[in-house]
């Protein structure tokens, strides 16, 4: 090679230059990638769920209980008696921090939607520094102030005969803590749906009880794709055939209570296996309602600036786009059904997976009643949910008798 002469690349530090070039580049692509997945999904990276963490947070929770700032009929078991200990970290997903724990010899979750009781917003009423301001508030007026968290929280407008499960109990010397306690709850929507459903739905978690901002409910086995039935089926006393025709009934009795027995309908926007488990008998209950909403909250949530129907879609709950005011329609266009049988029944009902124990032609009429109810049909049009839900009631009905004829 001539003297001077330029190899390939070329004066000394060019390719250095160019190699740092071009890993900042794949940087910062990556960095981007990141951020724009964040957006779209803010629980898309959930925190590291640890024992250490979780053990501190209850032990700073049991603190402020024994200073009084807060209370609750869990507190004692918890924090002195030893009857409320907790076991494992389930998960911690956008701030909520889930934990099992055995209360008494059961297994329950102990669940909040953030980390420390000085995370909420406490009642104007505690904010007098004498603290004498929240005695002298009417049993009226403390309803009156539940019943707009309440409306806050779920979109709601109740009557006072129906706010009996939020109510703090009799004052006592522990009031401003309850107080405190109630309120910490109150802002957590996931909370005031069950307590409101308390007694009132077989497919919805009973609260258990609670201490400070932390509530407790049943502990059931949640769904994952990683199941071939989709839920766990250990110790079950019938086939696996069976027992997903008993769930697939369960789901249709869930949508329908869902959908007619309150005076609103319950839309559910995060329909998937984990966010729902099943009793012995097959009774399906959803276990995560972070994203239930009544159709008040619904409308709300979906009225939403938009260029396109895509814009319209709030995770499983779908609007249409009017372009000529560029605001989504404030109506669902999907349905409850829908979204189960399209996430749901798809993965029981296809021709791989249905047993061979049901006859061809039933095989086939299912497959066609779960294609027909997880299509949304023409855009724009409504959902047209009550024929293909008798018609899989009906079909469901008669694979259990060919189920239990087989055996």
């Amino acid at each position: 090679m001539a003297r001077g002469r330029p190899g390939r690349c070329g004066r000394r530090g060019r390719c250095a230059r160019g190699a740092l070039a071009a890993c900042a580049a794949w940087t910062a692509g990556w960095v981007l990638a990141a951020a724009l997945l964040l957006r779209a999904q803010p629980g898309a990276l959930p925190e590291r769920c640890t024992d250490e963490r979780s053990r501190r947070i209850l032990a700073a929770l049991c603190q402020d209980y024994r200073g009084g700032v807060l209370a609750g009929d869990l507190c004692a078991d918890l924090c002195e008696a030893g009857r409320l200990l907790y076991r494992r970290c389930l998960h911690y997903q956008r701030g909520k921090k889930v934990l099992q724990a055995d209360w008494r010899g059961r297994p329950v979750i102990l669940k909040s939607k953030a980390e420390a009781f000085s995370s909420f917003r406490p009642p104007g009423l505690l904010e007098d520094p004498a603290g004498d301001g929240d005695q002298d508030v009417t049993e009226a007026e403390l309803l009156l102030l539940v019943a707009g968290e309440v409306r806050s929280a779920l979109g709601l407008e109740l009557s006072n005969s129906s706010l009996g499960p939020l109510w703090p109990g009799p004052r006592g010397q522990h009031w401003r803590g309850q107080l405190a306690s109630l309120w910490s709850l109150l802002q957590q929507e996931e909370f005031v749906l069950l307590s409101l459903l308390q007694g009132l739905s077989r497919h919805a978690l009973p609260v258990l009880g609670s201490c400070g901002h932390f509530y407790a409910v049943e502990y059931l086995a949640a769904g994952s794709p990683r199941h071939s039935a989709l839920f766990p089926l250990d110790g079950a006393s019938r086939s696996q055939a069976q027992a997903i025709s008993d769930m697939a009934l369960s789901f249709l009795d869930l949508v329908s209570h869902f959908d007619n027995d309150f005076s609103h309908r319950l839309h559910l926007c995060d329909v998937k296996p984990e966010n729902f488990a099943i009793r012995r008998d097959f009774t399906v209950v959803a276990i995560d309602v972070d994203m239930a909403f009544f159709e008040p909250k619904m409308r709300e949530i979906l009225e939403q600036n938009c260029t396109g129907d895509e814009d319209c879609n709030f995770f499983d709950c779908f609007s249409k786009c009017d372009l000529r005011v560029n605001k989504c329609g404030a109506q669902r266009v999907n349905s409850n059904l829908q979204v189960v049988c399209d996430k749901i029944f798809r993965h029981w009902f296809s021709s791989a997976r249905t047993s061979p124990a049901i006859s061809p032609r039933l095989r086939r009429q299912l497959r066609r009643a779960v294609q027909e109810c997880a299509d949304p049909g023409p855009a724009g049009s409504p959902p047209r949910a009550t024929p293909v839900f008798w018609k899989l009631r009906r079909l469901l009905q008669a694979t259990l008798r060919e189920l239990r004829a087989a055996n």
